[in-house]
């Protein structure tokens, strides 16, 4: 989920066409609906003025990025954006992260447009630059998200990622989204999952 019109009662929903499901959403056109539409999920992003902010996002992860930062930025955060993909074609939210952001950095694998690597070179660039960041906000791939709080983790920074685990029933109740961290298992769907300040999980 990446916007919404509370005027309109309307919500913008980003995904990749993957699997049967996904490509079955790609046909819908305008005025189609579906059986049912459930959410929000889980625990709410805690935004609070902190100060400087790195959101990270890497292909779809740009979207639960993108009302991130407009959040952080109306709380009266400084917010460094970096987002990424595997070439320019699958970029996405360029513009509208652009708008929400006190600055944006795109990379991307190929070099096709902005840092020829990974959005992890580019929030490492920054924080050793000396620049005092208060949190980083990595979401994305699971291993983009590792590799991010490792880079992250000597800095001595608040690290959150966003773990989705598959999602069965979107309530916690079949178990199927359960996730096993610090040897606890975990519901995501039911519980949410904060994984904030569980820096084991990032030199693991």
């Amino acid at each position: 989920m990446a916007d919404f019109e509370r005027e309109t009662g309307t919500v913008t929903v980003i995904f990749q066409e993957m699997g049967k499901t996904t490509k079955q959403l790609a046909k819908l056109s305008a005025g189609d609906s579906l059986e049912d539409f459930v959410g929000p999920l889980g625990t709410p992003a805690d935004v609070r003025k902190l100060g400087t902010v790195i959101l990270v996002g890497g292909g779809v992860g740009v979207a639960p990025i993108y009302p991130q930062a407009k959040a952080y930025v109306s709380a009266g955060n400084r917010v460094i954006s970096i987002i990424g993909a595997r070439n320019k074609d699958l970029l996405i939210l360029e513009d509208e992260m652009e708008k929400a952001s006190s600055e944006v950095y795109i990379a991307t694998d190929d070099g096709s447009k902005g840092h020829h690597g990974f959005v992890t070179d580019i929030m490492k660039s920054i924080l050793d630059s000396g620049e005092k960041v208060a949190r980083v906000v990595i979401i994305g791939p699971p291993i983009m998200m590792k590799v991010g709080a490792g880079v992250a983790f000597p800095y001595n920074v608040e690290i959150l990622v966003s773990l989705n685990s598959i999602m069965v029933d979107g309530t916690g109740m079949c178990g199927g989204c359960r996730v096993t961290v610090g040897g606890e298992t975990k519901l995501p769907a039911l519980t949410g999952l904060n994984l904030t300040q569980e820096r084991s999980i990032s030199s693991s």
